[in-house]
């Protein structure tokens, strides 16, 4: 039986294991990046395993999510990137040069190679044929001190495209096509390899869209093959030599298929709050809309905003709509400006933000009280976007466009434009001036948000306490940990869990540091698919800090899970799903035998307030077994390099 693209790579990477589905494996990581969200800390969690300078082939550090700099801490914080990259031997990519799966996308991902990211979207290099990871910033930093990464071998699931894309309908459409069948939750440890003539179609920036929108999906990568078309994009960006073919074997079996026919597809927009709430652009035409957005990681390539252009040209944003772009990178701005696009674009009436994730995490342009709000980023999870009221529906580019000039959700098929001539260019300009390369000299600077990362006790005899918070289904990352304004606190750990489920219910951290003052070790329990969304291990770290001991759910999605496992809460699930419905809220738990179960994975809940004994299984790897016994891997790791 021949391989797939999955397993080749995977195959070339294996440190540890035996490569079986379902297994747990250890693989060699060649890339590593952060973002300045996430980055603080993970370069914090670096410092404390005492290595002197990066250990893998490339790390990079961007600065893209807190470029809004109201108050000393984002400039603080920068300031501690610049001067670590520096003194470790990183890459710092300094605020301006763009968002780093767009940068990194243009400027390092390469073919085969195996990429971990301290961002959700990672995977969009995976449109580049790398197996590209998100994962929290503990497993981040530990990759670049040359530690193995640790994952299940996955599933391979096949998505075969057939036919072409007929004008105006977009890659984005694609993946809410996927979307719409996939859904958001379910998909964990699984990989998404696209297969098929229609491949041969779409450019790297096209497969991008669609990879960086698989995270949604929970799966732990998606792959496309290394084809003469990533050799023209490496071309384009004068990295040809990089190039290396890459296919599946022709006798590749995969464990699941689905076929997406590309000339039959229409476009498509994810509904509020889930970007799997999938509907055509044709059930929404006429409702009002009042904000467009065009930009983040997914659809902000030169391309993209050629066609939103080629829409908007001769034409006027409505009086009703505020349309805001953002280009994926400096690059990409350069070139709009100098081929005329950024003038059609500022001559139809739009605003033009900086090359940052800005919008997409809520860190400015938050939509009016109750307005729909139209975007091409990649998720719309409730109150994201700032304003809790908001409606915000994900779009391509050219539903986006047409939208901002007539004032309502309209079909892109419906402009009058040509954009049949737009192509990806054969050569992209290449500016590396914003990449600061390390020189070992600097000292590092800390601001005073900067503290040190928080570290658990060890997994004690008894764990009882009460069920803090009892959630629903599909509460993400952004409602444990909320994003937007808040996010300017994420070195000051104190400060920043005084937000933990903010949106959902503010008085949490004061009940649970209350707990925590008792003695009382803190549970959560929750609904199905929980923590799903970005890859920020503060929605464990925060709550961890806060005495949260335990998280008992009905599922719980593969990045959060590990981070939960990294800061020592023990992740379970019930054996019987219908028993999340028996416990209540403020019911007193204990947790019997924790230390004994470890090894079995079977748990028992005693809810006193119930008199009931629950059933309950943790699924982890055994080295999660063994941190979790040591509170964390912080505990449990001494670099040996």
């Amino acid at each position: 039986m021949g391989q797939t693209l999955c397993y080749k790579i995977l195959s070339s990477h294996l440190v540890e294991g035996k490569l079986e589905k379902g297994k747990s494996i250890s693989i060699r990581i060649d890339q590593t990046l952060t973002q300045d969200a996430t980055g603080t800390m993970a370069y914090l969690e670096f410092e404390a395993l005492g290595v002197d300078r990066v250990k893998n082939e490339l790390a990079v550090s961007y600065v893209d999510h807190n470029t809004v700099q109201v108050g000393f801490e984002n400039a603080d914080d920068h300031e501690y990137l610049r001067t670590i990259a520096d003194k470790k031997g990183i890459i710092y990519s300094r605020a301006g040069n763009g968002i780093c799966h767009q940068v990194h996308l243009e400027r390092f991902a390469l073919s085969g190679k195996t990429l971990l990211g301290s961002d959700s979207h990672t995977p969009t290099a995976g449109g580049m044929c790398s197996f590209a990871v998100g994962a929290g910033g503990l497993d981040v930093a530990l990759a670049m001190a040359g530690v193995p990464f640790s994952l299940v071998a996955p599933r391979v699931i096949e998505i075969r495209l057939k036919g072409k894309l007929r004008p105006f309908v977009s890659p984005k459409d694609v993946i809410l096509k996927v979307l719409s069948h996939f859904g958001v939750k379910g998909n964990v440890n699984s990989v998404f390899e696209y297969t098929g003539d229609g491949v041969k179609t779409l450019t790297v920036p096209d497969r991008a869209t669609i990879a960086n929108m698989g995270a949604e999906c929970g799966v732990t990568t998606s792959l496309f093959p290394s084809d003469e078309n990533t050799k023209a994009f490496l071309d384009a960006e004068g990295r040809g030599e990089g190039f290396v073919p890459l296919y599946p074997d022709e006798d590749a079996e995969y464990d699941d298929s689905y076929e997406i026919d590309l000339s039959t597809l229409e476009p498509l927009a994810a509904c509020p709050h889930s970007p799997g709430n999938i509907k055509s652009v044709k059930e929404l035409e006429g409702m009002a809309v009042n904000q467009v957005l065009i930009g983040s990681c997914t659809n902000s390539s030169y391309t993209d905003l050629k066609k939103a252009a080629a829409i908007l040209s001769g034409h006027h944003v409505a009086p009703t709509v505020s349309l805001g772009i953002a280009p994926g990178s400096r690059a990409v701005l350069m070139m709009i400006t100098e081929d005329g696009t950024l003038e059609t674009l500022i001559k139809a009436g739009a605003r033009i933000l900086e090359s940052a994730c800005g919008f997409c995490i809520g860190n400015h342009q938050s939509p009016g009280t109750d307005s729909v709000s139209l975007r091409t980023s990649n998720r719309n999870f409730y109150a994201r976007s700032g304003t809790q009221s908001a409606n915000l529906y994900l779009v391509s580019p050219e539903t986006a466009a047409i939208s901002a000039i007539t004032g309502v959700f309209t079909d892109p098929r419906k402009s009058d434009a040509d954009i049949s001539s737009i192509r990806m260019p054969d050569k992209f300009l290449v500016d590396d001036s914003m990449f600061i390369h390390p020189t070992f000299s600097l000292d590092i600077k800390r601001g005073p948000n900067i503290g040190q990362p928080p570290m658990n006790t060890a997994l004690p005899e008894k764990v009882e306490g009460h069920a803090v918070i009892k959630v629903g289904d599909k509460i993400t990352t952004d409602h444990i940990m909320p994003a937007g304004a808040r996010l300017k606190y994420r070195s000051n750990i104190p400060r920043y869990a005084s937000f933990v489920f903010e949106s959902v219910d503010p008085s949490f951290p004061q009940r649970a540091l209350e707990a925590k003052e008792k003695g009382e070790s803190g549970f959560i329990i929750a609904g199905s698919s929980y923590g799903q969304g970005s890859s920020r291990e503060h929605a464990a770290i925060c709550p961890m800090y806060l005495g949260i001991r335990v998280v008992v759910a009905v599922s719980i999605e593969r990045i959060h899970q590990a981070n939960l496992c990294n800061f020592g809460i023990l992740p379970l699930l019930f054996e019987n799903e219908n028993d999340y419905e028996l416990i209540e809220q403020g019911d007193e738990l204990e947790l019997l035998d924790p230390v004994s179960s470890l090894a079995s994975g079977n748990f028992t809940l005693f809810d006193k307030s119930k008199g009931k004994k629950i059933g309950l299984k943790l699924f982890a790897s055994e080295e999660q077994k063994k941190m979790l016994l040591l509170g964390g891997r912080l505990n449990e790791v001494k670099y040996e390099g």
